[in-house]
């Protein structure tokens, strides 16, 4: 059996770059995918008849050259501009998002905008020190009142459980930059039209590129390009098991088709984007750190597709529900993202998300159940008359988002420990791979560099900062060097 330079587990945004770079560079790879159809992971482009749809909505936008460069390589002819256009839904009223502050101060009324100025002043005088949940982190950022207004429930949602069993370290990772302040200066700027001049926060930008047929088209033409450089992708394929020879260092792979059938593969390297539960469940011997890994928890998600037609015109590419009147928790509207989603001129293809654990009550719901709920709220919203809807489907995304409760870094710790003294060739990238709620361009920096690792034969990178400094996860591998030299860990040689 040829040994490969590397196998891969996982042929999402982290998998498929990190296979791609290493195929550019020589080196002999094979990914591993689970799904029987598509590639891509949480950034696909699922389809239903003649209409595409997104799982959950991936704006391509990054301050990485690296990464604009790699999507342009990529996929060169089919990007187009898309304004940005998001509101929130709170007690039957819409708020833009990013916040207009003359529309919001109509919207919340003068005594509650007095009212949540006053409880901000108050968080900044009486700050709660060394914040270790969201609810704290949010309230010292815009106080408990917005916070109960813009952030308790959607969260709440999203999760499914309490503001306060949820790390600190997840809001400060997902609102990097942004506080009351920001806040009202650049919602004073939109009310009067100014154009912000300058770096902007993520979640303050106003346009973005998207694939006219959606990020699916991203993964396949780069799954493609693997190929054509002579690497494998193999789909259909879960990881059942995966050893460390301790004399040769090499890996040897197993891996399980949906029919039974049992195929073997050796590596060097092991690059994993796989959740790191079922990672450290493959492992053979039993890993140590297995009673950890069994403690890390996931959110599942689903989405409702309604698909008919709608008397008034919607701009918006998404909607943030925080009404606790009803479950869905956000309403994407796919011909916003791209017309070229829908088969025609007429029809509205809107996509329902409900958040969920696997198993429970609303993940079990009937696909009939779920369109009959679907098709109730977005009624209730008024998005869309109930009678208008004309068809439907459902697609359910497990492990979509790593849990960040109050024990998940300590368990990772461990398990970061012990990889790094007994495996040094198994690299994890990526959201589930690294268990750290990344987003594409996030996700596809931690395979360029553990990529770039490879290749060298050192780590030059430490993977584990992207998304951790806004330097060193913004501005890509030049922005990773900068950030190595401020800890005067200056790599030795740096990958093109």
């Amino acid at each position: 059996m040829k040994k490969l330079d590397a196998l891969v587990i996982g042929a999402g945004p982290a998998g498929l770059t990190a296979a791609y770079s290493l195929a550019k560079a020589g080196k002999s790879v094979l990914v591993i995918e689970q799904d029987p159809e598509y590639v891509g992971g949480i950034s696909r482009t699922a389809h239903y008849k003649n209409y595409l749809f997104d799982i959950g909505g991936h704006r391509f936008f990054s301050k990485s050259k690296e990464v604009v460069d790699l999507w342009n390589e990529i996929l060169p002819d089919d990007f187009i501009e898309r304004p940005r256009l998001s509101r929130i839904y709170y007690r039957d009223k819409f708020y833009s998002y990013p916040l207009k502050a003359f529309e919001a101060l109509r919207n919340l009324g003068i005594v509650t905008s007095l009212l949540c100025v006053g409880s901000y002043a108050y968080a900044k005088l009486n700050p709660v020190k060394d914040p270790k949940t969201f609810h704290e982190w949010v309230r010292n950022q815009f106080g408990e009142r917005l916070f109960s207004i813009f952030f308790k429930t959607y969260t709440e949602k999203v999760w499914g459980m309490s503001c306060d069993e949820i790390s600190a370290e997840w809001a400060a990772q997902r609102i990097k930059g942004l506080s009351l302040g920001a806040a009202i200066a650049d919602g004073l700027r939109r009310s009067l039209g100014r154009k912000k001049e300058g770096a902007v926060a993520k979640t303050l930008i106003e346009s973005f590129r998207y694939p006219r047929r959606g990020p699916g088209m991203m993964w396949e033409a780069c799954a493609r390009k693997v190929k054509a450089l002579g690497g494998e992708i193999v789909m259909d394929r879960k990881l059942r098991s995966l050893a460390r020879d301790k004399y040769t260092n090499s890996w040897s792979v197993a891996v399980e088709s949906s029919d039974g059938k049992v195929e073997h593969y050796t590596a060097e390297h092991v690059v994993s984007s796989a959740p790191v539960r079922e990672l450290i469940a493959a492992l053979k011997p039993t890993a140590l750190t297995l009673l950890h890994a069994r403690e890390l928890k996931y959110r599942d998600f689903l989405t409702v597709v309604l698909i008919g037609e709608t008397k008034s015109e919607l701009p918006d590419n998404w909607i943030y529900i925080h009404d606790p009147k009803v479950k869905v928790g956000r309403v994407q509207n796919f011909r916003s993202w791209s017309p070229e989603m829908l088969p025609d001129e007429t029809s509205t293809c809107l996509g329902l998300e409900y958040f969920c654990f696997e198993g429970d009550g609303l993940w079990a719901s009937s696909d009939e159940e779920l369109i009959a709920r679907a098709t109730r709220e977005i009624g209730e919203i008024g998005l869309m008359d109930p009678a208008d809807v004309r068809d439907a489907c459902v697609v359910r995304q497990k492990k979509a988002y790593p849990v960040y409760d109050e024990t998940y870094a300590d368990h990772m710790k461990e398990i970061r420990r012990e990889l790094k003294l007994s495996c040094p060739n198994l690299h994890l990238v990526g959201r589930n791979g690294m268990h750290k709620y990344n987003n594409q361009d996030h996700a596809m920096m931690t395979g360029m560099l553990t990529a770039a690792n490879i290749v060298a034969g050192a780590e030059l990178y430490d993977v584990w900062q992207v998304n951790e400094d806004a330097e060193y996860g913004e501005a890509g591998m030049s922005g990773a060097q900068e950030a190595l030299k401020s800890l005067r860990l200056v790599p030795k040689r740096v990958a093109a």
